[in-house]
């Protein structure tokens, strides 16, 4: 069963970000997904360490403003591993969209770390890097 759950989390986490079809993306249920003081960190050259109020905010200018439209990502490959209440995803993941007019397609590999709360699982942290150097991720 937790495995199902947090394989439900994590689409729910990229889902957040999908503004396909004109429908705005739901970067609020971040706020939901993530523990309050939660860590998400960008890998690469630009290494930023953010709160969950801080990485939303830039992302929802550029997912809300038409710069960034027709955008998903989604995972394409993951391994799990539950330990009572704690756990770990490290997983592959591909991105579309068109930014600034230009289509564009990336990816790159991103580590969960979960917890069991009296609510549910809940992220405790996430970090990625992508394969591409690119402005969203």
């Amino acid at each position: 069963m937790s495995k199902t759950e947090i394989d439900v989390l994590t689409a729910e986490f990229f889902g957040a970000f999908d503004n396909r079809g004109g429908k705005p993306a739901d970067l609020d249920r971040l706020r939901r997904l993530v523990i309050p003081g939660g860590v998400i960190v960008k890998t690469g050259s630009d290494f930023t360490v953010y709160t969950v109020d801080g990485f939303i905010e830039p992302r929802r200018q550029l997912l809300g403003s038409g710069r960034l439209v027709e955008f998903a990502e989604w995972e394409t490959s993951e391994r799990t591993e539950i330990a009572g209440d704690i756990a770990s995803r490290f997983g592959e993941y591909a991105k579309s969209g068109i930014l600034d007019g230009e289509p564009f397609e990336g990816g790159g590999t991103k580590t969960i770390q979960f917890v069991r709360t009296p609510e549910g699982w809940r992220i405790a942290a996430f970090s990625w890097s992508d394969v591409e150097s690119g402005e969203l991720r």
